[in-house]
């Protein structure tokens, strides 16, 4: 599952790119990182169930790693991950109604992969048994971010649930992991696909019928498979714990421990990432002075931290971040705040991904936008023209085909080519390199929204 936002590491994770998508962990990202932890034998190729909105990013991030997924299904809006649960239930079961199914959120960190497949392993029996299977995560600290599962006393690597506990306030927290029965809910499961579809006919027999309904609407496009959009906003927004788990008979928990964080804050990611002799982290061109535990990111640039403790400051190419570590969960307060002011900010990250490649703003003001384009080899964009600006284009790297108003030609690097208002226009990499290039937009009206397409065969931008 690869949805949400990760509103609290803002401003690098966003709507457009969240935290599953950062490449924070030595260039990969958590989605990857994910991925990779089933590239095994044991396992088939990967269902990826995520937003509409990510599917470029999906798709780019798994070829990177040379993985190809079973199905990517794109959900329309978010729905919380009761639907997710299903849908990859319905999808395994079209093959093999008793095929084993490891629901796995693609934004945690699990540095020790081989004691989690390890509990996996140990817990097939059980799920083979018609159990549905929830990994518990043995707590470090009297955590309130996290809900918790109380589980029967033994040495077993599976063991009967007692109770699902919402998330508990600080005395609750240290009183749990003082006895020593509960472990945090990591919303990680194990199950057989006819399992699970027995379970929601159960337990959420609407909810069902919707589902199978919603599935009936899949439709392909490009490497993707979409769900029609208003029969799946009609959906309940409910998780699978409130859906299923806290109803289900058969359910039971693996208390595992291997180093997992689902990284929900900037104060999170501190904690995980290597230090200096003062605990210090810093990400991308980042130094300190005189300055204990603090963290840096500079996304472009250089970021110099002096005479700070317990300090977090993450620069992107259009925001700044500073504040206490304390104060790492306000960062949510702050994102709603810019969100009700309509600042693009929250939504928008600078680098776009397209089917081809992607573009990435530099500058922009009244009448004028410059950004990079990144033209992958043999990839095209559509035909379309513009009725509010024309555009400039400036090769940096690799060799351009363009096509203004019927006439194509060749650029290389450093040569350019001018697009007036309204004629019609394409790119393409006919090259075995990606083409790097640079397009400056002039006009009255600068919104992505100002495009004509003259071809629906084309890759669409």
């Amino acid at each position: 599952m690869s949805g949400g936002v990760g509103s609290r590491l803002w401003p690098l994770s966003r709507t457009d790119r969240p935290k599953q998508f950062l490449p924070l962990f030595g260039g990969e990202s958590l989605f990857q990182k994910t991925c990779k932890r089933v590239n095994h034998p044991d396992f088939a190729a990967p269902i990826v169930i995520g937003s509409n909105a990510h599917r470029f990013l999906i798709g780019e991030q798994l070829s990177e790693l040379g993985l190809e997924a079973q199905s990517i299904l794109l959900e329309p809006v978010g729905r919380n991950t009761a639907p997710p649960a299903l849908m990859a239930a319905l999808i395994a079961a079209e093959t093999d109604p008793n095929a084993l199914i490891l629901l796995l959120p693609s934004d945690h960190l699990i540095r020790k992969e081989d004691v989690f497949l390890k509990a996996v392993q140990q817990a097939e029996e059980a799920a083979r048994a018609g159990k549905i299977v929830t990994f518990g995560i043995q707590p470090s600290e009297a955590n309130t971010g996290y809900g918790y599962i109380k589980v029967a006393s033994g040495s077993e690597p599976v063991r009967p649930v007692e109770a699902f506990v919402e998330k508990p306030d600080q005395e609750r927290a240290e009183a749990f992991l003082k006895d020593g029965g509960y472990v945090w809910n990591a919303g990680i499961f194990l199950y057989a696909a006819t399992t699970m579809i027995d379970a929601f006919k159960q337990h959420q027999p609407d909810l069902y019928k919707q589902i199978v309904d919603v599935m009936k609407t899949r439709h392909g496009d490009l490497d993707f498979t979409r769900l029609d959009q208003e029969t799946f906003e009609a959906l309940d927004n409910i998780s699978i714990d409130y859906a299923i788990m806290e109803k289900a008979s058969n359910v039971v928990c693996a208390p595992v421990a291997p180093e997992w964080d689902d990284l929900g804050s900037w104060s999170a990611i501190w904690t995980v990432l290597d230090k200096d002799a003062q605990g210090n982290s810093g990400l991308g061109d980042a130094r300190f002075l005189d300055s204990e535990n603090c963290l840096a990111y500079a996304e472009r640039g250089l970021v110099s931290v002096i005479g700070l403790e317990d300090v977090m400051v993450i620069a992107t190419t259009d925001s700044v971040l500073v504040a206490h570590k304390d104060k790492a969960q306000d960062v949510k307060t702050v994102v709603e705040q810019l969100k009700a002011e309509g600042r693009h900010e929250v939504d928008r990250h600078p680098r776009s991904y397209r089917p081809w490649g992607y573009t990435e703003r530099i500058n922009a003001g009244e009448r004028f936008s410059v950004q990079s384009m990144m033209i992958k080899p043999s990839k095209r964009l559509s035909l379309q023209s513009h009725l509010h600006r024309a555009e400039h284009w400036v090769v940096v790297s690799g060799t351009l085909e363009i096509t203004i108003n019927g006439e194509t030609r060749l650029l290389s690097e450093n040569q350019s080519a001018y697009v007036p208002l309204g004629a019609q226009h394409t790119l393409h990499n006919p090259g075995k390199i990606p083409v790097r290039m640079i397009e400056v937009q002039s006009g009255t009206y600068l919104q992505e929204d100002d495009i004509r397409r003259h071809s629906d065969t084309s890759q669409t931008p």
